[in-house]
């Protein structure tokens, strides 16, 4: 990966959904608004400075670029476009809003 690019593992879970309360969602109701993505990050660029390997991160699935390697789909993306990062290395430091 160059600069700051980020490949991403493609969700194949985006079928059926399950409601809190159990209620089964399927993949082609009309969700209201924006919907962000949950994926797991597998290579990033040297320039990259909040997200490593292995992370999940949180985005826009409306801006993503897909790419196919190897007849796996992943998603290409630029750091600045990430929402949210969520690792297990980030749990022992503080963390907050920043507004």
């Amino acid at each position: 990966m160059l600069h700051d690019r980020i490949l991403c593992e493609l969700d194949t879970e985006t079928g059926e959904r399950r409601s809190a309360g159990g209620i089964v969602i399927p993949a082609t109701a009309a969700m209201g608004g924006k919907r962000l993505a949950w994926s797991r990050v597998v290579a990033v660029g040297p320039h990259a400075r909040a997200v490593e390997s292995g992370d999940r991160v949180l985005y826009d699935p409306e801006e993503k670029a897909e790419v196919e390697v190897g007849g796996e789909v992943y998603v290409v993306m630029r750091e600045r476009d990430i929402h949210a990062v969520a690792a297990d290395r980030l749990a022992d430091e503080n963390a907050g809003l920043y507004l």
